[in-house]
């Protein structure tokens, strides 16, 4: 008998990411990759298989509910994977709340709750919701999974959590979740397997993308992290402003008149690197403009990211390394130097050629901090938690039956 198929789905506001794996007793196995980028027109699957990349156009509309995109792009996967039917698709799903402490099977109850959080996570917490469903119309026997990015952070102390508000706000939910969890739990993996003895000291991992967001970790522990109570918070990211004095809002609400809808729409999608830059939200772009604001954006950014290291390091008591992972993390040597710059009083050093190349230690011998690239794979925690959730025997049996 053929492995049953696992399908992973890491939604972001107008993108949806997918991971194929076969699983092999409790392993999952990555077999492809894939995305569809909502912004484009006409829609595409865009593949990637064993270093090969493929662009498959799609007929399919674009519904709200997704269903007929979702029922396309399984079906190309069943046609090009010899492998059994679907036997468990897992999702990230942004927020967790306070009730969801690690991955759960998907049930009736666990999806009312995961749609009671969507106010939190307006941006991502949607989609999840209609991928989940989609999966359950199309294929109603498939199992489903849930992993959520707040989850990595439950364990940081009232302390930190806590905004100087009303103490009944607190105990009503209002508080400080942290998100990217999922990556930083795969970061903390990683040093544990190729950097043992430092992974038991105080680092700083750096998740920098389309979303960015800082997290102290201690131990492979999570401490405290940039992200607070939504996804806006922390350092400025492409549309998002990152930390902001609650008085603006207040501003614009009153003294400006600006709508709910409006405040909304100017702190995810009209900020950071696009609000400040006035040309781009795309951080290359910025790098390879000549214009002054393009800089100003980019060195904004550098240095709340430059600030936040520092705070955190104050939450841990001291601080070993930086790493840094991600769209931006990973691939952009400019923006780490200059984050790097603005941290030598901390006796950060990096070495310019190694830097240059994305090299996985790009701290050069002198730096009293040790600096890191390790490329984050979000998909492969889902997977390995889902798997988790549905022993490889029963997710194996259960394969049989999905349709």
């Amino acid at each position: 008998m053929s492995e049953p198929l696992l399908l992973t789905f890491n939604p972001g506001s107008s993108t949806i990411k997918c991971g194929l794996f076969r699983v092999t007793g409790t392993s999952p196995i990555r077999i492809g990759s894939g995305s569809i980028d909502f912004r484009s027109a006409p829609l595409s699957l865009n593949i990637s298989n064993g270093g090969e990349a493929v662009r498959v156009p799609l007929r399919a509309p674009r519904t709200d509910d997704l269903h007929a995109v979702i029922d396309e792009t399984l079906d190309w996967f069943k046609d090009h994977f010899s492998l059994n039917d679907f036997a468990l698709v897992g999702h990230r799903v942004v927020h967790g709340g306070d009730r969801f402490k690690g991955p759960i099977a998907i049930d009736d109850r666990a999806l009312a709750a995961i749609e009671e959080l969507v106010p939190l996570a307006p941006l991502h917490q949607p989609q999840s919701v209609r991928l989940i469903r989609a999966i359950r119309t199309l294929r109603p026997h498939v199992h489903q999974t849930a992993s959520f990015d707040t989850a990595f952070h439950q364990g940081q102390p009232d302390l930190v959590r806590r905004f100087a508000i009303a103490r009944r706000l607190f105990d009503e939910g209002i508080k400080r979740y942290g998100f990217h969890g999922l990556s930083y739990r795969f970061i903390a993996s990683q040093l544990a397997s190729l950097f043992p003895a430092l992974a038991r000291g105080k680092i700083v991992a750096a998740h920098l993308g389309s979303g960015a967001s800082l997290c102290a970790l201690e131990g492979g522990v999570s401490r405290d992290t940039s992200m607070g109570f939504s996804t806006l918070d922390g350092v400025p990211m492409a549309t998002r402003c990152g930390a902001l004095d609650a008085g603006v809002v207040l501003h614009l609400l009153g003294q400006r008149q600006f709508s709910l809808a409006e405040v909304e729409a100017l702190l995810y999608h009209e900020s950071g690197l696009l609000g400040v830059s006035g040309i781009s939200a795309d951080s290359r772009e910025l790098l390879a403009s000549a214009l002054p604001q393009a800089r100003e954006a980019l060195d904004l950014f550098a240095f709340r990211i430059a600030g936040e290291v520092a705070r955190l390091a104050t939450s841990m008591g001291g601080l070993d390394a930086v790493v840094f992972t991600a769209g931006i993390g990973e691939h952009q040597p400019a923006i780490r130097a200059a984050v790097c710059e603005r941290l030598a009083w901390l006796g950060v050093r990096i070495d310019a050629p190694s830097n240059a190349r994305n090299a996985r230690v790009i701290s050069d011998t002198t730096s009293k901090v040790d600096v890191l690239v390790i490329a984050t794979d979000e998909e492969q925690v889902i997977a390995q938690e889902a798997v988790s959730v549905l022993d490889g025997q029963r997710l194996a049996k259960g394969s049989g039956g999905a349709q």
